[in-house]
């Protein structure tokens, strides 16, 4: 390759590589923020495909991120679920937006799973305590993450995030929800789909 178109197309990737990291940082004080093309400086510079280039950096970078964080047999791909799974011991809370990853059931854990009720991702809605999570960062859509005994992973997304000991909700018989209570904060989360630890 010529050296000039070399040196354009560095420099255009590592303007699409700044501006990937830009966009990231503004989303994650709050709610996803659509993207718009005269967002992006590829805009300008007249660039087709430059979406698809843009969302497949950011997967890579996640994926990157999720690949240092993830211990050895970690959970597989997500899968989509079509109804609630069959009742499992939860082991441990993850919260990936927060970076909280805890395990649950003992009497010195930091969180507590209320075993009276329903199991995370089983049907109805499961209980989990801690007064050490700083959940009234979490947004709605992100996820939570609950590994159980039977060597899958329910995957929560938020619903509602809510002052006090409990959000006002509406639930869906048969349907799986997690309630999660720390602080003065309470989220709802619903069951979106789960992985399977190898």
């Amino acid at each position: 390759m010529p050296r000039a178109p070399w040196v354009v197309a560095s420099l255009t990737v590592a303007l699409l590589a700044t501006t990937v990291v830009a966009l990231q940082r503004t989303e994650g004080a709050g709610p996803a923020a659509t993207t718009t093309d005269d967002a992006l400086p590829s805009r300008a510079l007249g660039l087709s495909g430059h979406r698809r280039l843009v969302r497949e950096l950011e997967l890579g970078e996640q994926e990157r991120a999720r690949a240092a964080r993830a211990p050895r047999g970690a959970a597989g791909p997500l899968r989509t679920v079509s109804g609630p799974l069959r009742s499992a011991r939860p082991l441990r809370l993850r919260i990936p937006s927060l970076g909280v990853d805890v395990p649950l059931g003992g009497a010195d854990e930091e969180v507590s799973w209320d075993s009276s009720g329903p199991a995370p991702g089983a049907a109805g809605t499961a209980v989990l305590t801690g007064d050490g999570l700083p959940l009234g960062a979490l947004r709605r859509g992100r996820t939570i993450e609950v590994p159980r005994a039977d060597h899958r992973t329910a995957v929560f997304t938020v619903v509602r995030v809510a002052p006090g000991p409990a959000p006002a909700h509406e639930e869906s018989a048969g349907r799986a929800h997690l309630r999660l209570i720390g602080g003065e904060s309470a989220v709802l989360a619903r069951l979106t789909g789960h992985r399977v630890t190898g």
